[in-house]
């Protein structure tokens, strides 16, 4: 008698009705997709196919980065070819992510403003600006050397080497906004990253720092300019407060640089120079706005004279209160609340900065926009809002990014050599140094009385040389008052001012930079951001301050997360 089961042997039905194991289920699955293989070749088994697979196999076996492996200990060689491989990565992914950037950025341009993108406009020379200016930065870190330095040096060719010289499209009113809006971006992480525990250990040590080798060096510089440059008196003072001003935007990238990697951290050095070069530069164009009031003084006097430190006190109180209502506007619930107080803190700096000029108050922006960053820091901290200072922090240094080469490639602009007189040059290269070597001595002996140990105050001192910034912008305003009055005499006097102000930008930027990043790890000590936070709580405690003890923990928490 028969049994029937319902399939017979030579039924094509699934194999689960004589297995029922998964096995017989994968031996059908592979067999199946064997047979669709071998159909899907037939179909497409043309000689075209055929030509292209071959290819395909021949440029992977070449040109595969799976085919390819490097071996345990590769040579130079064999790591040269390894970075060539497909898919592209290291350093050939990264040029030709930068390639494809830069062309749509210029695509984009031009697709959208048209005739004014294309070359000879304003905006073609400030994207070859930029672009030119990253390259630049990023070659020279090859040498060991700043990216800045690179910019800057790009920046002055862009200015005058013959046919590529399209830095002179870029007008003075773009070059003057981009850069009071990178330094803008500059302050604000400045005032971030200021470190409220430190600060207030070495209050005096900033004030030491920040007005001593600015005045001494402004004094030098006004015997030595009166004596080598024949300028009078007024204007060899006024020539001495344009070269005592330090660059925050040269000296700061580097000094935090160093803080992010833990050298001078322990004792607070990198936020003793950057408070102190932020005052330094206060009292610059403070003393600058005075001396040139009474040189081409048609009003009171008085009146000019304690126009500067009225300005000072205005930044520092606006951007008091500014900080202060950053703590609570917008409410920590709103949605986007993060993202609406960085906007308001770039927006409250952008309007001090760009908005004081407008008003005869240029010594206010700076400082309003300083200090509204650090007191908003300071409540957000206390507050254990951590996230918004971290979000901030992190958004400020993707624009840094953005803002570097545009800053430094158009203070490098700046400089035209056509203008550069001999005399000039070897006298006032005289004066620069005569004035950097009191600035150097009296730095060294302004943080004396500090616990800093002999090679950090050398550093301090090194750290005080480099300049750019403020001679960039400061350095031909008394040229161009001159020509308004229409006084040729004092026009020479003004042209003097802006030659040593492009020596010392050529000078003092490249090389004050090298200084600080290369003595920076040889002179000071690395610690690790852990052990920075404890000692703070030990220091702070016996203090018996318990409010920044509860901060400080939470700084520690975070930084272990």
């Amino acid at each position: 008698m028969t049994t029937h089961t319902g399939v017979t042997p030579s039924s094509p039905g699934p194999r689960k009705s004589f297995i029922g194991d998964k096995e017989g289920y994968a031996e059908d699955e592979i067999e199946q997709q064997k047979l669709q293989m071998k159909s899907t070749t037939r179909a497409s088994s043309g000689p075209c196919f055929l030509f292209c697979h071959r290819v395909g196999q021949s440029l992977n076996a070449v040109f595969g980065r799976a085919e390819n492996p490097l071996p345990e200990n590769p040579t130079r060689c064999q790591r040269f070819k390894n970075a060539l491989m497909c898919p592209p990565q290291g350093l050939l992914g990264l040029y030709i992510t930068s390639v494809l950037m830069f062309a749509l950025l210029f695509v984009a341009l031009v697709s959208i403003l048209g005739s004014a993108a294309l070359p000879g406009s304003n905006i073609f020379a400030l994207w070859v600006v930029f672009t030119a200016c990253i390259t630049g930065g990023y070659i020279i870190q090859f040498l060991k050397l700043p990216p800045l330095l690179g910019m800057l040096i790009v920046g002055i060719m862009l200015r005058n080497v013959p046919y590529i010289n399209v830095a002179k499209d870029v007008e003075s009113f773009w070059a003057a906004t981009v850069r009071n809006t990178a330094l803008t971006v500059i302050l604000i992480r400045a005032g971030l990253g200021l470190d409220p525990v430190a600060l207030r250990k070495l209050s005096f040590a900033v004030i030491r720092l920040a007005f001593c080798p600015c005045l001494a060096e402004a004094l030098v510089a006004t015997v030595a300019s009166h004596f080598f440059l024949g300028q009078p008196w007024i204007w060899g003072l006024m020539l001495g407060f344009v070269i005592a001003a330090v660059s925050p935007a040269v000296v700061v990238p580097c000094l935090l640089h160093l803080k992010d990697n833990g050298y001078g951290i322990d004792k607070g050095i990198p936020t003793l120079v950057i408070a102190a070069a932020s005052i330094d530069d206060v009292l610059a164009i403070t003393g600058f706005g005075v001396v040139l009031g009474i040189a081409f003084s048609e009003g009171n006097i008085v009146w000019s004279i304690f126009k500067g430190p009225l300005e000072a006190l205005l930044g520092i109180v606006l951007g008091a209160l500014f900080g202060v209502l950053l703590w609570y506007i917008p409410p920590r619930k709103q949605n986007n609340s993060i993202f609406l107080r960085g906007f308001l803190l770039y927006a409250i700096g952008l309007a001090g900065v760009l908005g004081s000029p407008r008003f005869e108050m240029p010594g206010t922006g700076p400082l309003l926009c300083l200090t509204v960053a650090f007191v908003a820091a300071f409540g957000w901290r206390k507050k254990k809002e951590l996230k918004v200072l971290d979000f901030i922090s992190n958004s400020t240094a993707v624009l840094w990014l953005i803002f570097q080469p545009l800053l430094f490639g158009l203070i490098g602009a700046e400089v035209e050599m056509d203008e550069l007189n001999m005399k000039t040059i070897g006298y006032g290269i005289a004066t620069l140094c005569v004035g950097l070597l009191f600035r150097t001595l009296v730095a060294y002996l302004a943080v004396c009385g500090t616990d800093l140990l002999r090679k950090e105050k050398l550093f301090v001192a090194l750290a005080w040389l480099p300049k750019a910034t403020v001679q960039a912008a400061i350095g031909s305003v008394a040229l161009s008052t001159a020509r308004e009055k229409k006084h040729p005499e004092l026009e020479a006097y003004g042209l003097t001012i802006l030659e040593v102000a492009v020596l010392v930008i050529l000078i003092t930027a490249p090389i004050g930079s090298a200084l600080v990043m290369l003595t920076g790890p040889r002179l000071l000590k690395k610690t690790d951001p852990s052990t920075m936070s404890s000692e703070n709580l030990k220091a702070i405690k016996s203090e018996g301050n318990d409010e920044m003890l509860e901060r400080n923990t939470t700084l520690q928490e975070s930084t272990k997360m």
